[in-house]
């Protein structure tokens, strides 16, 4: 069951080509700063503009630089078959993150029978990412607890949905052992105040110290002092969501020093109003 913070991994670019040396200087800092476990391949990832090889080589740098932290690999696809293949192609990965299918926009009982199919390929533990911001579906609460009661593999969701009411039923009605984590930093810390487990986080990315400590004041219960990091983060997570992610994630990495801010067609650079506005929050001292 993975839990805490979990960073959902941009990864840098130079003159084009997927820079490994920074992606695995990233790593190690995460590891440093005390995120609990990291999310290479998912849409922060740009995933959908990697090859297959870059795709692997990605996987095993996390994988060589997680000093022993828990490797959630984004496999999804909007077919069995392709979800599959990143399946086998990534199967070093200690857990799979497959987000419901996009553009397809099928019902209820579609979404459940590929959930299905998919943690039947595997014996590791596969956690759903609904997002349907970016999906165009909505996995109903009621479609999750029946795969989390029916299938043991189904081992968590990522909830990006920001429907507090449908992930409040998912909380309530599941069964032991399934982990719920916000998929939205902002909702992160009023959902682990009703007991969900953590996030997969974007803002990670760009400040891992202060998320870890945030994220584990609540775990521990520390919710008033929670609340205010919450206050002072907020800023940040909103920032990073003034255009599409990961286009201010990158912006404000490359402020940092940590990458070029390079990503690939059809996302660009952030606007120059865009990086201003992370400058000034990057420059305040809590950063």
């Amino acid at each position: 069951m993975l839990k805490g913070l979990g960073t959902a991994l941009v990864t840098p670019f130079k003159g084009g080509e997927v820079d490994y040396s920074a992606f695995a200087a990233t790593v190690d800092w995460q590891v440093e700063a005390g995120t609990d476990f990291l999310v290479p391949l998912g849409t922060t990832g740009e995933t959908p503009t990697l090859s297959e090889s870059e795709k692997l080589q990605l996987l095993q740098v996390t994988l060589k630089h997680a000093a022993g932290k828990p490797v959630m690999a984004g496999i999804g696809t909007n077919s069995v078959a392709g979800t599959l293949a990143n399946m086998r192609l990534l199967q070093d990965a200690d857990a799979f993150l497959v987000v419901v299918p996009y553009y397809n926009k099928p019902p209820q009982r579609g979404i459940y029978e590929y959930f299905k199919a998919v943690a039947g390929a595997t014996a590791k533990p596969v956690y759903i990412y609904n997002v349907p911001g970016r999906t165009g579906s909505n996995i109903e609460a009621e479609t999750t607890l029946a795969l989390a009661r029916d299938i043991p593999n189904i081992a968590g969701i990522k909830e990006a949905s920001g429907n507090i009411g449908q992930i409040e039923a998912i909380l309530e009605g599941r069964p032991r052992g399934f982990s719920v984590l916000s998929g939205n930093d902002d909702d992160t810390c009023k959902l682990m105040q009703k007991g969900a487990d953590g996030v997969i986080s974007v803002a990670s990315n760009v400040c891992p110290a202060a998320m870890a400590d945030f994220v584990h004041a609540l775990q521990a219960g520390k919710f008033q002092e929670a609340e205010e990091m919450d206050k002072k983060l907020h800023p940040m997570f909103k920032a990073l969501f003034v255009e599409p992610n990961p286009i201010p994630a990158k912006a404000a990495m490359a402020q940092l020093g940590l990458m070029e801010n390079s990503l690939r067609l059809p996302l660009v650079k952030a606007t120059t109003e865009t990086e201003a506005l992370l400058k000034e929050i990057l420059d305040k001292p809590w950063i």
